[in-house]
Order: C-alpha cells, then sequence, then structure tokens
C-alpha cells in the first residue's frame, strides 16, 4: 500500500492505493476524444465532483451520460465488479445507471489514464440539498431494502477486496484515530471499542454484495416529492459483507440528534417491512449505525488532511456523523436495543 502524511505526525497507509490517490487527470479535450471514438458519443461537458474518480456529464441532444474514468490505483477486477452489479440490476425495477455498450459492444474501456466507462445520467435532486424527513428516511430504507434484494445471488471473484469505507473493517480504523477532533476523541475511540466487541458475530450473519454508501450525496430524490426516492448512484464502494452493515450505512444519515431513538427505529422499521432483519442483525444494528459514523468521521478527517485543496467535499458528510454519532451515545444502548427487538 502507498504510504500517505496526514499530517506532521501521521501516516495513513491503512487507507489503501485507492484512498490515498488522487483522481486520474484528464483534459475536456481529451475526454471528449475518448468518447467520440469508443462510444460515438458527442456533446457537453461538465466535470462532477468525486473523492477518487474522474467523473463528467456529457449533455447529447437525445441523452445525458456520465463518463467515468476510475483511479489508476483501482484494480481492473474491482471496475469490472462494479460494472458487472449494473448489468445485474438491468432487468429489476431499480432507478440506478445504466451502462452504455461501446460500439463494438464492450461495456469498459482500458485506458493509459484507467477504465473507462460511460453510464447512463440519472435526473432528480440530489437528497442531501432537501429537508431530511421521517417520510424520506422511510423511502431510503425501503430503497436500501430493495436494493439488497436486487443485488441477492451476484457474485464476482472482486467482491471480497478490502476496502476501508467497508463497516467490518472498521478495526483498522485505530491508527487514524489521531485524525479525528479532539472534541470526538473520547467517542471515537468508545464507538471503535464497541465494535471490536461484536466484530466476531458479523461471521454469523447474513452475507452478500451491498451497495454499502447509500449516503445522501448518492441519492437523488424527486424533484417534485422529496420524500420519493428517485436514483441512486456511485456503486464504487460495493463489496460482500454482512448485510445488516448496508442498512446500517444508510440509516446513519437518516438518524435525527434531536429524536436518535425514535429515527432509527423509524428506519429500521420501514427496512424491516421489506427485507426482514433477523433477531440478531437488529441486536447489532445501533452499534453497526455509530461505527458507520465513526468511519465516516475517521477517514474524512485523515483524508482533508492530505488532500486539503479537496476537504470541503471530503468532509460533506461528517457534520452529520459527529451530531448522530454524539446523540447515539447519549441514548442507553440498552434502550436502543429493546426498542428494536419490536420490529
Amino acid at each position: 500500500m502507498r504510504t500517505v502524511k496526514t499530517g506532521p505526525n501521521m501516516n495513513d497507509a491503512r487507507l489503501g492505493e485507492v484512498l490515498s490517490s488522487a483522481p486520474p487527470l484528464l483534459t475536456d479535450a481529451e475526454a471528449m476524444g475518448l468518447v467520440r471514438a469508443h462510444f460515438g458519443v458527442d456533446g457537453a461537458l461538465k466535470r462532477l465532483t468525486s473523492e477518487r474518480d474522474l467523473n463528467i456529464r456529457i449533455t447529447t441532444p437525445g441523452q445525458t451520460y456520465v463518463l467515468k474514468l476510475a483511479n489508476p490505483a483501482e484494480p481492473a477486477e474491482v471496475t469490472d465488479f462494479q460494472t458487472k452489479a449494473l448489468l445485474h440490476l438491468e432487468g429489476s425495477n431499480l432507478p440506478v445507471p445504466k451502462v452504455i455498450r461501446t460500439t463494438t459492444g464492450a461495456t469498459e474501456v482500458i485506458t493509459p489514464h484507467g477504465t473507462l466507462r460511460l453510464l447512463t445520467y440519472l435526473e432528480g435532486t440530489p437528497q442531501h440539498l432537501t429537508p431530511r424527513t421521517p417520510a424520506q428516511a422511510r423511502a431510503m430504507a425501503a430503497m436500501a431494502a430493495r436494493l439488497t434484494q436486487g443485488l441477492a445471488g451476484f457474485a464476482h471473484p472482486a467482491a471480497g477486496y478490502v476496502l476501508q469505507w467497508d463497516i467490518k473493517q472498521a478495526s483498522a480504523l485505530r491508527p487514524m484515530l489521531a485524525a479525528v477532533p479532539e472534541d470526538m476523541q473520547a467517542l471515537a475511540r468508545t464507538a471503535l471499542d464497541r465494535f471490536d466487541a461484536l466484530a466476531p458475530e458479523l461471521a454469523g450473519l447474513r452475507w452478500q454484495v451491498v451497495h454499502n454508501d447509500l449516503n445522501p450525496h448518492n441519492v437523488l430524490v424527486s424533484p417534485d416529492n422529496p420524500d420519493e426516492i428517485a436514483g441512486v448512484l456511485d456503486f464504487g464502494d460495493m463489496v460482500h459483507t454482512p448485510l445488516i452493515c448496508d442498512a446500517a450505512i444508510a440509516a446513519s444519515y437518516c438518524v435525527d440528534p434531536a429524536r436518535p431513538l425514535d429515527s432509527l427505529l423509524n428506519f429500521a422499521r420501514a427496512y424491516h417491512a421489506v427485507l426482514p432483519l433477523t433477531a440478531d442483525e437488529a441486536r447489532l444494528f445501533p452499534d453497526l449505525v455509530a461505527t458507520r459514523m465513526l468511519t465516516t468521521l475517521t477517514i474524512a478527517s485523515a483524508r482533508a488532511q492530505a488532500y486539503p485543496d479537496n476537504a470541503p467535499y471530503i468532509l460533506r458528510n461528517v457534520a452529520t456523523a459527529r451530531e448522530g454519532l454524539a446523540a447515539l451515545a447519549g441514548t442507553p444502548r440498552g434502550d436502543m436495543i429493546n426498542t428494536l427487538e419490536t420490529l
């Protein structure tokens, strides 16, 4: 793994090569040349924000696309994993991007800059720009459950790769805790200690390939009804992991700090109505939600130090994670577990 300095005395090799590599560079002219040559598409370009990859929106008179150039540090089989998952979902009614074939029928193009793909652009309002409501959280829970159902049975050789954003890898965060703001250090260490204690139980849960990053920047809602989920983006963090971890990720962005227990139950019930949770999954759910908040806080803090120019984007979900982690820490754990037994 590549070693990157994230502070005066900090080494974040634990982030992994992809997370510690800058996004690929490509001029607009180079990007358009590749799209014309391989997909026969020409249009207006607009660059989109991304943590690891290069994403460019291409608008034509009849269709809008997203050009995705994978981070050169990302193994080709991992990019193929993401592409194959979208192909697996093509027969579903889920609002996810469709893979555009090249003029020769290929789904990916290997270039000196990285693996190139073209996907359909989904219309909708980014969820993070809309008010959070209990109804929206229920809709998000239902969509998360439907997406997990859609991915059930999907397998790929790269599904078991190590990604630090995967909740089950949380123990490896410990060397990076120094990057967490000082006022959150105690809560962060307590949350990680709790995860370490429950981690052995994960092996006995249901596992499958999951989206693994249902945050409000990867979800679109209907412009006419922000409580209706219109699209799910960015399959770049998919992994094979306990499916309850995926539910916990989505729930971590739906916890209302003013009413953490009620909002957690609101999400869990809506998820359970579509994809019923086992008793063990429900019992571990609150701690896994807290672990995702800890993961967001820790990785984002470390990466913001490493890439200060991109810090606003990297830190976009930190405020929610801070507030949520503090709120859950202030809620008796027994109350959360007892409440979730009522699903």
